[in-house]
This record gives structure tokens, C-alpha cells and sequence, in this order.
């Protein structure tokens, strides 16, 4: 099904599947201060990864918005960026960003766990620079050191680890943890292994969960026997590992093999855990443990059934499959999305929504779900869609209100199956709007049947 309401000329189209879409300069003559705004204009730019095409399209923020026409696709095949495309590497499975040469301008940090390096375990990470002509000048990769058994890039974060100013990189594997003492530095793994032997990790947050001044981070995945692997730990730099926490795991509801993502949702200063559980009881949940000092408060679970949460529990809705937070409001709290992507609407099986909960001094009991038979929202739902298979919240149009960007892998555009879809919606003060909403999809730049929309950041 082709998404309605979005009209891309053939030339973005063409430049697309030659890697660099459109080199967009930044209009800003100093640097920015935030996070993932590549090309240094002052606004926040969303990069989608599609490791089905093993690419990273970074459509550009705007007073307006997001459009498929300010947008750059990258590569290993891309001039300057190491490597070369490989069908297995998984390139743009991992997402996140950061100024790591310290030039004021976010640079993109892409996870590829299944890249082949010769003499070394698999996975890799590459950092590509931006500018005010992002991604143009090359970048450098970083390879799987020895201490793991491969999917080295599965999941990466950047942030300053021992609060000196200097943030740093962390990456794991299927079974360990390094962070980087410099963009290009050596690799420190674990000083303490808490790791259970053969589990296999998936993701990994980082936020101040029990000191205000300190980051910890939380890993999770799957135990050897299958069951979910929830953990996490603190420490500084030279004894990470030592002081460590299993928060849940096997068949503890709470626990995630899914999703998880952190956020200051009840306003007193410490990072707080939400968790997905697609697999919970019929229809999934997701679990909010409020951080502390020095410790997680009790779990709080949400599902389908729950007073204020819209839509009813039902099997294989797969509610927790994706979670985000950010303040769609502008009160100061941020709110919680959370994705379905397996939500019958109407009576179309698995074409997927996603529900918005609003914070209330950290509790969700006031929500709406979007999908694409909602008012407004371009597309029509169809089986299989998978909506909400991943969502993020940040504010692109810096209006001080954190909008909703949700994809839907499972979308079809005419003929070709599974080129996924990407939808952004607005926030305001009363909540998400279809107003305005933009929607661009994998053919659009020239990524065929990839399952455009698998990662978002």
C-alpha cells in the first residue's frame, strides 16, 4: 500500500540509490550544541536505519519539519565511509550520535554486528562525520576487540561516563561491554564480568538511574536458555562491572529482551527505566521503575487492560515491542509512546498502532492510539503492516514539544513487500496532532523491500 498525502520528485529518488540523496548544507555559522543535529542549523535531524539495505537515511530538521527532500542516505559504499557494502553486515542496525571530534557538529555512530573482519570476531562500528555538508568528509571504524564472540555494534551509546565533560563511547556485543576513552581510543572492556555466561545481549540505555552526577547503564537480551536478561550497573571509569544489578529476568514480566529507554518522567531529578515486554501476558506491557538514590523503585506495569490505557489486551498485540519518552506536552514531564506493532484495528490483524501516554507526575493512565485509519494520518491499514515496530519522540521543529517519529517495517509500496514506512507526527500542547503529518517510505529512496523504519534515533 502506497502512503497517501507525500509526493517525491523522481531526481531525490535517483540520487538515493547513489548513496548521498542530497548534501544539505547548514544555514547556522556556529556550531550546535545538540546532540543529532548533524549539519549544525540548529535543529534536530532523525536518522533512520534500515539494515535490510544496510544504509542510514538522516532526514533533516526544520521550523516545518521533517520531508524525504532534506534527506542524506549513507553507506559503506558512500565516498569517505570505511568499508565496503556487504549483504550480511546489518549496517544501520544500531543507531545513535554525538560530537565525538568535538567540532559542534553531531556525528553519526552506526552499530553493523554482522560485518566480517578478517582475524577478528564480527560487528563493527563506524563514525561518520558531520558538517555543515554532513557525511561528506569520511569517518573511521572501529572494530570488534578479541574479548567477545561476535555482534560486536549491536547496540552503542554516547554519553559522558565519569562526568568530566568529555562524553565517551560505549558499544556491546552479544556478550560484553567496552567503552572508548576517545573517538578512536582503546577499547576498556569490563573490570568486573557479571555477564552470565552464554546470554546474549540486544540493548543497552544509559541514564543518571542512582546518582544524579553518575551514569549507569542497562543492558538486556536473552539468558542461553532463552529467557529475558534484564541488568544494571554502575561504576566509573576503571571499575564498570563492579557494582552491578539484576533487575529481572526469565519469565519476569518485567523484565525486556524488547525495549527499553529512559527519561526524567516524574520530575525529581533521576532518570527513570521504562521497559517493553512484547511477550507479557496476551498483549504485552511496558514497566516504569522510577530511579533513586542508589536504588530502582517497585515496578509499575502498564498494559492494554490498565485504567486509562486505550484498546483492550489482546494475543500477539505485541504492546512494549518499542518505548520512547519525551515531552510532547511542553510541561516539563516527558510522556511515553508506546508501539503495538502486531494491533489488530478495525478487523485488520497486525497492522499495528501506537499509543501515547501522557505523564502525570510519572504515572500513564491518560493515552491515545494512532494508527493509520486515525484522522489525518496518511496510509491505510493492512495486514502485516507492523506499525509501531519503532518509535522515538524528540522535538525536530523546536517548538519546545517533542513530536512522534513511528515506523511500520512491514509496509507494502505497490508491488514491493516490506519497504517500510516512516511517519511523523507533531506535538502540542494538548498531545499529537495529524496535522502536518509527513510520511516517506523505502522506495522513496531507492531501498526496495528493506524494512525501512527498523531503527530510529
Amino acid at each position: 500500500m502506497r502512503v497517501r498525502n507525500l509526493a517525491i520528485a523522481a531526481s531525490v529518488a535517483a540520487l538515493a540509490g547513489a548513496g548521498l540523496t542530497l548534501p544539505l548544507a547548514g544555514t547556522a555559522s556556529a556550531a550546535s550544541t545538540l546532540k543529532d543535529d548533524y549539519n549544525g542549523d540548529g535543529y534536530r535531524d532523525l536518522a533512520i536505519g534500515t539494515p535490510g539495505s544496510n544504509s542510514v537515511t538522516v532526514t533533516f530538521g526544520s521550523a516545518s519539519g521533517v520531508s524525504a527532500s532534506r534527506s542524506v542516505t549513507v553507506t559503506q559504499n558512500t565516498a569517505g565511509v570505511p568499508g565496503v557494502t556487504e549483504a550480511e553486515d546489518e549496517f544501520g542496525e544500531n543507531v545513535t550520535s554525538g560530537d565525538t571530534d568535538g567540532d559542534g557538529y553531531a556525528d553519526l555512530i552506526v552499530g553493523a554486528p554482522g560485518e566480517k573482519v578478517e582475524g577478528k570476531p564480527t560487528g563493527s562500528v563506524t563514525v561518520i562525520k558531520g558538517g555543515k555538508n554532513a557525511f561528506t568528509t569520511g569517518g573511521h571504524v572501529l572494530n570488534a576487540p578479541a574479548d567477545t564472540a561476535g555482534r560486536f555494534g549491536e547496540a552503542t551509546a554516547w554519553t559522558d561516563l565519569d562526568y568530566d565533560g568529555s562524553p565517551q563511547l560505549a558499544v556491546i556485543s552479544g556478550d560484553n561491554w567496552w567503552f572508548y576513552s576517545g573517538a578512536e581510543g582503546r577499547a576498556y572492556g569490563l573490570e568486573v564480568d557479571f555477564i552470565p555466561e552464554g546470554a546474549h545481549l540486544d540493548g543497552m540505555v544509559a541514564g543518571n538511574f542512582k546518582y544524579k552526577d553518575g551514569v549507569g547503564f542497562v543492558l538486556y537480551g536473552e539468558r542461553a536458555d532463552g529467557g529475558a536478561y534484564t541488568a544494571h550497573m554502575n561504576g566509573g571509569v576503571g571499575d564498570y562491572g563492579y557494582e552491578s544489578e539484576l533487575i529481572a529476568e526469565g519469565g519476569d514480566p518485567t523484565a525486556t529482551r524488547d525495549a527499553a529507554t529512559a527519561g526524567d518522567v516524574n520530575g525529581d531529578g533521576y532518570d527513570d527505566l521504562v521497559t517493553g515486554n512484547s511477550r507479557d501476558g496476551q498483549g504485552g506491557s511496558v514497566t516504569v521503575r522510577f530511579g533513586g538514590d542508589d536504588k530502582f523503585g517497585a515496578p509499575v506495569t502498564y498494559d492494554q487492560a490498565s485504567t486509562g490505557v486505550p484498546g483492550a489486551d489482546e494475543a500477539d498485540d505485541g504492546f512494549g515491542a518499542s518505548v520512547a519518552v519525551g515531552d510532547v506536552t511542553g510541561d516539563g514531564l516527558p510522556d511515553l509512546a508506546v508501539g503495538a506493532p502486531g494491533e489488530e484495528v478495525g478487523t485488520v490483524g497486525g497492522t499495528g498502532s501506537v499509543t501515547l501516554l501522557k505523564s502525570t507526575a510519572g504515572t500513564f493512565t491518560s493515552g491515545k492510539a494512532w494508527h493509520q485509519e486515525t484522522a489525518g494520518v496518511p496510509g491505510v491499514a493492512e495486514a502485516g503492516d507492523s506499525f509501531g515496530a519503532s518509535v522515538r519522540l524528540k522535538d525536530i521543529n523546536k517548538n519546545g514539544k517533542a513530536d512522534l517519529a513511528t515506523g511500520a517495517t512491514g509496509e507494502d509500496i505497490g508491488t514491493t513487500v516490506d519497504a517500510g514506512a516512516v511517519w511523523v507526527l507533531r506535538g502540542t500542547s494538548t498531545g499529537l496532532t495529524s496535522s502536518y503529518a509527513a510520511s516517506f517510505n523505502g522506495t522513496d529512496f531507492g531501498l526496495g523491500g528493506a524494512s525501512f523504519g527498523t531503527t530510529l534515533r
